[in-house]
């Protein structure tokens, strides 16, 4: 049963193993938003993730019962670490089972963690079933990344330590995929305090714990598609739903190009490395999402760190263009002497810098006579974009915006 006494109890487990991670105030976001922010900063947590949490309460409670036997679990991403890390410290032996898409420093991070992978299916859901057949095979322990009492009273410590310091606290924002970080600490958060609202943000493409709120019942989403991998759920748990319908307030969605924004923000503002699923609380924050009044103060759970360098690229990249740092151009040209070098000019006219650049006169697109020049500029926000777009118009450049 999950409930504030399983929670402390978990708090028990956990003490000289889990960090307590820094939760404090943050100045910049605090004075762009209106509210009085604090960052729970989970991304810092041992294995980068508050993961380890829920893992570690489940594979201590089936030691205290005896089971030694070993434990299986399906993920691949902080699950995988929060149990191998968990089984580790316990001497026990654990089986993760990860999709064969799953990038290799993922991979060898768990191995490094004593566990073995096996690498089985094209996405999640297949490694799951898989993961699920094999634990029953072999007489291990299944460890579900959510839909398991113990692993949602250990998620539910974050919401003990927030508010051990911040007890005054008018809402906490909480990442939310398969529901389990928002079930411990909305049930945590309403015993120790009613009246703080617990606000639940998903991505727009895993949508399906918002629909499932929306609806009053658990609803499947037949795809999903987002940067932030760690809530990146297809199919929501009528047992976490359970507990998401009874503590949370409400339940907002951000887009791909706002959590890329977000996670920008927190490198460059916060000096904080925060991974797609963790950036959207203050995806939310920033895109004035909260619908709070004026002055609240707000916890914002940064829920985990580990993102990889190919994926931070790109969000990075996203980020720029969201905040109009970047402009991406595609620009017809005549194509004769002289054109190119008069487009480069009227860029440099206005202190657009040019980043990358290409020439196509081939194109089964183009006029006789014409080229394309696809341009990539560094910008100073959207009042500098404007320049650039008024000036190729005064000059009778036709061009598109690509995104």
């Amino acid at each position: 049963m999950l409930d504030l006494k399983s929670i402390e109890k978990a708090v028990q487990r956990l003490h000289g193993v889990a960090h307590r991670t820094p939760f404090s105030y943050a100045p910049i976001l605090s004075e762009l938003s209106g509210y009085e922010i604090y960052l729970k900063k989970e991304n810092l947590q041992r294995t980068g993730a508050f993961k380890l949490r829920g893992a570690f309460n489940k594979i201590a409670s089936l030691v205290e019962e005896g089971k030694r036997g070993g434990v299986v679990a399906a993920s691949a991403g902080n699950h995988a670490q929060g149990v191998a890390f968990s089984a580790k410290y316990f001497q026990i032996d654990a089986t993760i089972v990860m999709p064969e898409s799953t990038p290799l420093t993922k991979v060898q991070g768990v191995k490094d963690l004593g566990a073995e992978v096996i690498l089985h299916g094209a996405n999640y859901d297949e490694a799951y079933g898989y993961a699920l057949a094999y634990a029953k095979e072999h007489h291990k322990d299944f460890v579900h990344p959510f839909t398991d009492d113990e692993v949602m009273a250990g998620q539910g410590t974050v919401a003990i330590e927030m508010l051990e310091e911040q007890r005054d606290l008018d809402a906490i924002v909480v990442p939310v995929g398969g529901g389990g970080l928002i079930s411990g600490i909305g049930v945590a958060t309403k015993v120790i305090n009613p009246n703080i609202k617990i606000i639940g943000i998903a991505s727009e493409g895993a949508s399906a714990m918002k629909n499932s709120f929306d609806h009053g019942k658990a609803e499947s989403t037949q795809s999903v598609r987002t940067i932030a991998d760690g809530i990146a759920v297809r199919d929501a748990s009528p047992i976490t739903l359970k507990h998401i319908l009874e503590t949370v307030d409400r339940m907002e969605l951000v887009c791909e190009d706002e959590i890329a924004a977000a996670v920008l923000f927190l490198l460059e503002k916060q000096k904080l490395l925060v991974e797609g699923a963790g950036a959207v609380g203050v995806a939310a924050l920033l895109h004035n999402k909260l619908g709070l009044p004026k002055g609240s103060k707000v916890g914002i759970v940064l829920s985990g760190g580990n993102i990889d360098v190919t994926m931070l690229s790109l969000i990075i990249e996203k980020g720029l263009v969201k905040s109009s740092r970047k402009m991406k151009l595609s620009v017809i040209l005549v194509d004769k002497p002289g054109a190119l070098m008069q487009f480069t000019e009227l860029l440099t006219k206005v202190g657009a810098n040019i980043v990358q650049i290409g020439y196509d006169r081939t194109s089964t697109d183009l006029e006789f006579g014409d080229a394309v020049v696809s341009v990539n500029l560094e910008t100073k926000g959207e009042d500098h974009q404007e320049e650039v777009r008024t000036i190729l118009s005064e000059h009778g450049f036709t061009f598109k915006e690509l995104h």
